[in-house]
């Protein structure tokens, strides 16, 4: 049990790691345009997948619930 846990909190802080970069790329990309390597288009793939979830309708709309309460949870746990 001890090793799903710690495989757990490691996941835990990946995904708090990946947040922070989209976070800066996203800063990055507006202050400096879609020219940034590594960093640029990353508001045209959030865009994008907005743009999914809301043509999919009720399913999009679920999708998006299901990504917000893992997201909710995982900061609740830590």
């Amino acid at each position: 049990m001890r090793v799903l846990e710690e495989v757990k909190r490691c996941l835990g802080e990946i995904t708090e790691i990946l947040l922070l970069l989209i976070a800066v790329g996203i800063t990055v990309e507006i202050l400096f345009g879609t020219t940034v390597p590594f960093f640029g288009g990353v508001v045209a793939n959030l865009t994008a997948l907005i743009k999914s979830l809301g043509e999919n309708g009720l399913v999009g709309l679920i999708a998006l619930a299901i990504i917000l309460y893992l997201f909710q949870r995982q900061r609740v746990a830590a």
